[in-house]
């Protein structure tokens, strides 16, 4: 059954709920209040209801559970959380039921007060004309309405040539200008902006004053340091912010960017403190004045901490002869680079057999090398001798400072330098590991001097490392990968880093890492029922595996082998039997290649599915004799053609310990359809566990449970298929019809019928009857109630129950709405309803 008598209703702190021209549905909350928003939705299976948000904020997916009539519920609700949100129930039967209310978060900022000045020459210099521009601006939804004082007098500017009222453009009505045009010296004086949204939501007016005086001056400062500071680690910075002008009195402020202020600054008035600095403690940093007269003064400070990292060295051979060795009487460039903040800050010496070099006309040295890396420095040696034959040394620091310099040795002989050989060992082009093990892969340098590091890359540009980098570093050519998994699976390049070694064409290789797993399958578990006799097929799919080839595939039912030829390894592992009372159970589909087993599990079983209870029954109690009441228990049956024909139900109450069978008189269930049973004699006001299992010829379901209490409200309307016992009068002339905006009659005549039911919902049902033609004045149609007991004022003993309350809401649509006569196709229908006031008997109401 699908879901339907589907709305949206609301609690907590709503200021108001409306309906705007397009029939949308708003609720208007306070920011800070909390919204309570409630879906109601009935149908069987229970629907799964999920609440979701669009507009406002990017949108947001709050939650999604199977729990009945669920509360949205948003403590503090912020203005960014306002906007639509959507119900959305489904139980798997139709089409998903969807609605949806808009929320309208309410709030007024505090105002913000700005004052700007302009001063303009007027008649050729004689003399200068100042302007004075107050701008007030504030946050608010509805938008605000401003007010200007000065002093306690209101400002209007009808009655004050000396001032303009106005708003700016492309403000969206958040900014309001005060202008003062020619400073008289009445204009010095406190001014006023005042915001109100007219109390919506009980919220407050709020305002901001501002003195203007002729001294009024923007903000200027000045700063102790210069605007970039670099420091040794572990060094304490002092950064004053020294206000110079502005009146009022600025208010000075420090930010840092990229990220907030450290942990461990300290801000003592207008100084900024960084106690023993780290290079995380790196940036800009920002002191910026306020005082609300012009723009806000800012200055910045780049704060850089010296760091240095590791120093590499090159050694390339005569690149004019495409060398790769090196050879006397040809030329060589030896270069040193360090990583270091800051980089242009390095100081590279450069020392052979320990004494220092200088240029000369066989060694020349480039402080800055425009063929390396920037910050790289390279001595050349011009047309090498064997007098050029040494260890150079390459020294970086930073002058001045404490962070200790950096050295690199290279020796150049005849012997000493050679091109490298890169090799990957035997058997090791491809490494087999399983899934979750360690790998290792292995690409070493098997000759040359000296030996650079290998650096590792995915072969595929678009993969990444496994430790997510594009490239990693390894000293000894050993990359080491912990729990490994499948989608590391692939080629590695290995390839000789261009530094600490000869500057040459780079040595590559190539390892293939194949990850193994065990085969993954399909199902991994599946329920199969079927009726007995018949036979059934169970299918074990393989979908990947890793290796390929599968080494035995097994059946197994009820944890013993089942024997049977050896499958085809090559084929899909299937099983195909003959379903009876003794081979019911649960199947399981072994397969196995070098990496592990993996397995299909069935339960196979000729029991019919479980019941599945209908919670939605309208007014399931009925009041009974010596405080008795009885309890329409509904449910449907799942599927219930899959096993054997269902002949029965097995009831238990538990309390009264009830056990009883069901017969359903060889009538089977259908699919989707309702069945019905009243459980009597259960006690006033008590609560019992109802435990209800299926019945077929050769065995019994599994049993469900579910709690039925007594209920003191019994609401019925006319969403009741069955109208709450009311039925059509046989004595009349025409019949009223259930029906609701969705399915009234097209060809009714126009303008009749309402568009909702009473709550405003179009799937809402209600009782109808059309007016127009064929019919006639003195036509009846009536519909009769049941009968209703009210010979006693209290209910059953035990019983907190009130006397029936009985009512009725009508909607009569028509120009000539009140008229006994008829008009047109429009007649006056008039409500009835007759309650005898006599005790000790029964009533009957009907609708006329």
């Amino acid at each position: 059954m699908p879901t339907h008598q589907f709305h949206i209703v609301h609690s907590g702190a709503a200021c108001n709920v409306k309906d705007d021209n397009i029939s949308e549905r708003i609720y208007t909350i306070k920011e800070g209040d909390t919204l309570v928003l409630q879906c109601i939705v009935k149908g069987h299976p229970r629907p799964q209801i999920r609440w979701t948000k669009t507009a406002g904020s990017a949108s947001d997916k709050f939650q999604e559970t199977s729990i009945y009539n669920e509360t949205l519920r948003i403590e503090g609700i912020q203005r960014v959380q306002g906007g639509r949100y959507y119900c959305k129930a489904d139980n798997g039967v139709g089409v998903a039921a969807i609605k949806s209310i808009r929320v309208d978060v309410q709030y007024l900022d505090a105002p913000s007060l700005t004052v700007h000045q302009t001063i303009s020459d007027v008649r050729g210099s004689y003399y200068q004309e100042k302007t004075v521009f107050l701008r007030c601006t504030v946050n608010s939804n509805p938008p605000a309405r401003f007010i200007w004082k000065r002093g306690n007098m209101l400002i209007e500017q009808s009655k004050d040539n000396g001032v303009d009222i106005y708003e700016p453009l492309y403000t969206q009505g958040e900014t309001k200008v005060l202008k003062l045009k020619n400073l008289r010296p009445k204009d010095f004086a406190d001014y006023t902006c005042q915001v109100s949204v007219r109390n919506v939501c009980n919220i407050e007016d709020k305002s901001v004053t501002f003195r203007l005086t002729n001294s009024t001056s923007p903000p200027m400062i000045r700063l102790s340091v210069n605007d970039t500071v670099v420091v040794d680690p572990g060094q304490d910075v002092y950064i004053s912010c020294d206000v110079t002008a502005g009146l009022p009195q600025p208010t000075v402020t420090w930010s840092r960017y990229p990220g907030p202020l450290p942990l461990s600054a300290q801000v003592r008035g207008k100084t900024l403190i960084l106690r023993a600095v780290t290079p995380s403690d790196a940036g800009f940093y920002n002191c910026t004045a306020v005082n609300n007269v012009g723009n806000p003064a800012r200055k910045n400070v780049n704060l850089v901490v010296r760091t240095m990292g590791n120093l590499t060295f090159q050694i390339t051979p005569d690149s004019n002869k495409d060398s790769e060795t090196i050879q006397m009487g040809r030329d060589l460039k030896l270069s040193c680079h360090v990583d270091a903040t800051p980089q242009d800050k390095v100081n590279y010496t450069w020392y052979k057999n320990g004494a220092p070099v200088f240029t000369s006309d066989s060694l020349i040295l480039l402080r800055a090398d425009p063929d390396m890396a920037p910050g790289t420095s390279s001595l050349e040696i011009v047309d090498m001798k064997f007098r050029d034959l040494a260890t150079y040394s390459c020294v970086a620091n930073f002058p001045g400072s404490q962070v200790p310099e950096l050295r690199v040795d290279v020796n150049i002989s005849q012997n000493s330098v050679s091109p490298p050989v890169l090799s990957v060992p035997q058997g090791g082009q491809v490494v087999n590991v399983r899934e979750g093990g360690n790998a290792e892969l292995v690409c070493l340098v098997v000759d040359g001097k000296p030996r650079p590091p290998i650096l590792w890359s995915r072969v595929e540009k678009d993969l990444l490392m496994p430790s997510g980098a594009t490239m990693v570093e390894t000293p000894d050519g050993r990359l080491r990968i912990r729990n490994v998994s499948r989608d590391m699976m692939g080629a590695y390049r290995c390839q000789t880093a261009p530094y600490n070694g000869l500057n040459i064409k780079r040595r590559e290789a190539q390892v293939q890492l194949n990850v193994q797993y065990p085969p993954i399958l399909d199902p991994v578990y599946q329920d199969v029922r079927s009726r007995n006799y018949q036979t059934v097929t169970l299918r074990c799919t393989v979908l990947r595996s890793n290796p390929p080839r599968l080494t035995y595939i097994r059946w197994f039912r009820n944890g013993d082998q089942i024997r049977m030829p050896m499958p085809d390894l090559k084929e899909t592992p299937e099983l195909k039997f003959r379903l009876e009372p003794t081979n019911n159970g649960t199947y399981e589909c072994r397969v196995n290649n070098t990496a592990g087993i993996s397995s299909c599990t069935f339960n196979v079983s000729a029991q019919p599915y479980n019941a599945e209870f209908y919670f939605d029954t309208p007014n399931p109690v009925r009041i009974l004799k010596g405080n008795n009441y009885s309890y329409n228990l509904q449910w449907t049956q799942k599927d219930p053609d899959a096993t054997d024909p269902i002949i029965g139900y097995w009831i238990n109450v538990q309390k009264n310990l009830v056990s009883e069978q069901i017969d359903l008189k060889g009538k089977e269930p259908e699919k989707g359809v309702l069945l019905s049973y009243v459980i009597s004699n259960l006690r006033i006001p008590l609560s019992y566990e109802v435990r209800l299992a299926p019945i077929t010829t050769y065995s019994t379901g599994g049993y469900v449970s579910r709690i039925i209490q007594y209920s003191e409200h019994h609401v019925c309307g006319f969403e009741d298929e069955r109208i709450c016992g009311f039925s059509q009068d046989r004595s009349d002339i025409f019949d009223w019809t259930r029906q609701n905006h969705l399915t009234q009659n097209p060809k009714r005549s126009a303008n009749t019928g309402p568009e909702t039911d009473r709550s405003g919902t179009k799937e809402g049902y209600y009782m109808y009857i059309e007016a127009s033609r064929p019919r006639i004045q003195g036509d009846k149609a009536r519909l009769l109630s049941p009968l209703f007991n009210v010979s006693s004022v209290r209910g059953p003993k035990g019983s907190g129950r009130v006397p029936y309350c009985v009512s009725f809401y009508y909607h009569m649509k028509g120009k000539h709405i009140g008229e006994s006569k008829r008009v047109g196709s429009k007649m006056l229908i008039k409500l009835r309803i007759y309650l005898p006031v006599k005790r000790n008997c029964s009533i009957q109401t009907y609708l006329v």
